[in-house]
């Protein structure tokens, strides 16, 4: 996960939080949470299963493919994104590459419910001209397995859009996310888009907080006949509007991550983060003003990753902590 972002969205308001610790199983519709990794506390990853179960959590992104927690995943009906992680760039030039790690990562584990296939994660500089052909390489490996029904997309930031404000002016500032587009819209798949309020805020000081933490205001943002109540929607709005821009209307969004760190700074607060992950968690379901339909959204993190590298923000983002498992805040996982 790629942490430094400059989202200039100069709007203003927000909307609610509620926050109860829920420990009995619930189904969880639309909100899945990411899964990293990058800890030396963390418990096992037959354990963080078991966590997901209890909690009644649906859906879970991995970085790359792990055997351990595929195991653990097997026969059970959580839903996962599994990012392709090393050997992108193999795949993306050798079709033979991407059939063998098709064969060892999905065909190997029938028992799991992979649902995406993340081609590269917050790719930039020359890695990008890898994403069409790595996805078209596996979507090829797929269709000779005959699991077409996985889909291959890729996951990409906020940064990928030279216009983000209004909502209404989002576009692709480069023409390889016009050809990412266009080939997702070929082959039914989503775009996965990592989208950080908490970035946007602390860059953009002038956004209002409430409208980056879904709480209530008296404020709101109307563009083309639209009314926007906190800065999420307006950006995923913004990469709908993109993806309209590049001829591919109908490619569907998955926010493959989005979360607010507890710890780090002044906005990075336990508070801010409870408010903020509450929010989504009971927000996404109503989807945004451009689609009003239940947008699928992963919560990043599961658990604090102490061994992170860069400021304290970085290791913070986690509903949890590890080994113990205890809650870093207590938030409530709704229908």
């Amino acid at each position: 996960m790629a942490r430094q972002r400059t989202v200039a969205m100069a709007l203003v308001v927000g909307v609610i939080l509620a926050s109860t610790w829920c420990s009995s199983p619930v189904t969880v519709q639309s909100i899945g949470v990411c899964n990293g990794k990058v800890g030396d506390n963390l418990p096992s990853r037959a354990e963080v299963v078991r966590l997901y179960k209890s909690l009644g959590i649906g859906a879970m992104r991995i970085y790359e493919p792990e055997p351990e927690t595929l195991l653990a995943l097997d026969g059970t009906e959580i839903e996962l994104i599994m990012d392709v992680g090393g050997g992108f760039a193999a795949i993306a030039s050798d079709p033979a590459a991407a059939a063998g790690w098709i064969r060892d990562n999905v065909l190997a584990f029938p028992g799991v419910r992979i649902k995406y296939i993340a081609a590269g994660n917050e790719i930039e500089g020359s890695d990008t001209d890898n994403i069409v052909p790595a996805i078209k390489n596996l979507n090829a490996a797929l269709a000779a397995a005959s699991r077409t029904d996985v889909k291959v997309s890729t996951a990409v930031k906020m940064s990928v859009l030279g216009s983000s404000s209004p909502p209404s002016e989002g576009a692709f500032k480069d023409p390889y996310m016009t050809e990412v587009a266009k080939m997702l819209k070929a082959t039914g798949a989503p775009l996965l888009a990592n989208v950080y309020p908490y970035f946007a805020k602390r860059d953009t000081p002038d956004i209002d907080l409430g409208f980056a933490l879904f709480k209530q205001s008296t404020s709101t943002v109307s563009d083309s006949g639209l009314t926007y109540t906190n800065l999420f929607d307006a950006m995923v709005d913004a990469v709908y509007s993109a993806l309209e821009k590049a001829g591919a209307p109908d490619v569907p969004i998955v926010v493959s991550e989005s979360g607010w760190p507890s710890a780090g700074d002044d906005l990075a607060t336990v508070a801010n983060a409870q408010a903020y992950n509450q929010g989504l968690i009971d927000h996404v379901g109503k989807g945004t003003p451009k689609r009003p339909v239940p947008l699928e959204t992963y919560i990043f993190a599961m658990f604090n990753e102490n061994q992170k590298g860069g400021a304290v923000t970085e290791k913070s983002f986690g509903l949890f902590n590890g080994p113990d498992k205890t809650p870093v805040y207590p938030v409530k996982f709704n229908n």
